[in-house]
């Protein structure tokens, strides 16, 4: 794992850290309901194969492991000053909305929300990528 990869995260799924600090900015790479043992919050299959999705239980996981992952930086959830989501069905976007509106108010981070053809899982209905701001405390 790379240095920029919480312990209790799995590996990225390609070659790039979960953040990268550039200053007084803390970039974090798209992230998803992906579970440390690779399964993925909110999503559920049966016995018949049968897919259940919930877009509010996932955009939950992703701010969570998004909080997750700026804690690791030194940040948190406060500290993010811009937001991009990507849906892949944009008839999700009120269960989105709604559940975002739990962890940000309008006096938060700026937000993009785009529609996307497919995302790296078929049973990941939302990623999220966030910049957050956290300057650097002087050297003593």
């Amino acid at each position: 794992m790379s240095p920029n990869t919480p312990a209790e995260k799995p590996a990225p799924r390609g070659k790039y850290p979960y953040f990268k600090r550039a200053g007084p900015f803390i970039f974090v790479s798209g992230t998803s309901a992906r579970r440390a043992d690779n399964s993925f919050a909110g999503a559920q299959v049966d016995a018949l194969g049968t897919t259940t999705l919930d877009i509010c239980a996932q955009t939950r996981a992703v701010i969570e492991n998004i909080a997750a992952i700026l804690a690791e930086a030194g940040a948190g959830l406060d500290d993010i000053v811009d937001v991009t989501s990507f849906l892949v069905n944009m008839n999700d976007f009120g269960g989105y909305n709604a559940t975002y509106g739990e962890y940000f108010s309008h006096t938060g981070p700026t937000r993009t929300t785009v529609a996307v053809h497919q995302l790296p899982h078929p049973l990941i209905l939302i990623e999220m990528k966030v910049t957050a701001y956290l300057p650097q405390s002087p050297s003593v």
